[in-house]
C-alpha cells in the first residue's frame, strides 16, 4: 500500500524551530494534511519523541523515532530507529560527543522538552546545533547496530549535506537511501542526479514551522504501516 509520509520534522526542542511546534500541534497538523506516517528528527536529541508518539495514538498516525545528527564533517544524517529504547540509546551516544556550549536562547531560541499535553517539562541547556565528535561512518555504524537506518539529509543543499561537504556520497558508508528537500528544484536535481543514481530517494519537509509540514506529496510503498516496514524501506529490505 501507499502511505503519505513526512520523515523529517522538528519540534520546539530544536533551537532553530518555532515554539508552536509542540507535540499536539505537529500531530494535528499532520492529521489535517492527511499524512499517514511522520518522523520526529530534532537536532542531536530525541527528547520530544515520547510525547509526539503518545499524541499520535488518537490520530492513527505512525511516528518513526529519529534524530538528525550532525557529523564531525558537518554533514546532517537522519537516523531512524525501531523504538523509543533504541532512539534514546542513540541520544546517549550523541550527548557524550556533543560539545558543551551553553545555548544562547536570545540568539538561537529555546530548546523545550514537552509532554503529551504540550506542557514544558524541561529545557536542554547545551546548544543542540552543531557537529558532534562522531564521524559520518561512526554514526551510520551506531545507528545500524541499534537496528536503525541512516539517511543523508537534504543532499541537494549547499550546506550540511554529504555532497556539498564531501563532494560525493561515500560508498563505504553503506547508505541505501538519500533525502531530497521538499523544495528541491528541477535544476538542482539535474546537478546531483549522477550522485544519487542507484539510491532510494525520499523527499521530506525538514519542517521547522507548522506550515512547512508536508501535504500528501511523498509516498512510501509498504506492506504494513509499522516502523519496521519504514526502516526496511529505507534500508531497501523488501
Amino acid at each position: 500500500m501507499m502511505y503519505a509520509a513526512d520523515l523529517h520534522i522538528h519540534t520546539a526542542l530544536s533551537p532553530c524551530c518555532d515554539n508552536d511546534m509542540t507535540p499536539n500541534n505537529i500531530v494535528n497538523m499532520a492529521y489535517l494534511k492527511g499524512l499517514d506516517i511522520i518522523a520526529v528528527t530534532d537536532h542531536n536529541s530525541a527528547g520530544n519523541i515520547p510525547a509526539v508518539m503518545e499524541c499520535a495514538k488518537s490520530r492513527g498516525i505512525l511516528v518513526v523515532p529519529g534524530i538528525e545528527v550532525e557529523s564531525r564533517e558537518e554533514v546532517h544524517i537522519l537516523c531512524y530507529f525501531p523504538d523509543l529504547d533504541t532512539v534514546i540509546a542513540m541520544q546517549r551516544h550523541v550527548y557524550e560527543k556533543l560539545p558543551y556550549i551553553k545555548n544562547r536562547r536570545d540568539i538561537f531560541g529555546e530548546q523545550y522538552i514537552m509532554d503529551e499535553n504540550d506542557e514544558i517539562t524541561g529545557c536542554v541547556v547545551p546548544l543542540l546545533l552543531g557537529a558532534v565528535d562522531l564521524g559520518l561512518e561512526e554514526i551510520v555504524h551506531i545507528t545500524e547496530t541499534l537496528g536503525g537506518a541512516a539517511v543523508p539529509a537534504h543532499v541537494d543543499r549547499d550546506a550540511n549535506s554529504v555532497i556539498s561537504n564531501l563532494g560525493m556520497i561515500p560508498e563505504e558508508a553503506g547508505f541505501k537511501t538519500v533525502e531530497l528537500s521538499k523544495r528541491c528544484s528541477r535544476e538542482k536535481r539535474q546537478l546531483i542526479d549522477n550522485f544519487i543514481k542507484g539510491y532510494e530517494v525520499i523527499q521530506s519537509s525538514d519542517a521547522h514551522t507548522l506550515a512547512d509540514i508536508a501535504e500528501r506529496e511523498f509516498f512510501l510503498s509498504l506492506d504494513r504501516k509499522d516502523i519496521a516496514s519504514v526502516i526496511g524501506f529505507l534500508k531497501r529490505i523488501r
